[in-house]
């Protein structure tokens, strides 16, 4: 059985943080901790991939990813 890669972004807000898989539109969640939204978004991905396979959609592997910030003069 072969694994696909989910890239995921985890933010911190006021109310604490806020995770999301940008390769799977509409699956994000929350945690009070980084590691509650961890588990979370890895939770989410799991139950939205089992739907995708069972509507028989495809899901197609990340080949490439990369992260960087730009910052505006304040």
């Amino acid at each position: 059985m072969s694994s696909i890669q989910f890239p995921i972004i985890v933010e911190k807000d006021e109310f604490g943080f806020f995770a999301y898989c940008p390769k799977l539109q509409g699956c994000y969640t929350q945690g009070d901790s980084y590691e509650e939204a961890l588990k979370n978004i890895q939770e989410a991905i799991e139950l939205h991939v089992k739907d995708r396979e069972f509507d028989k959609e495809e899901i197609k592997q990340t080949s490439f990813v990369s992260f960087s910030t730009f910052s505006l003069p304040a």
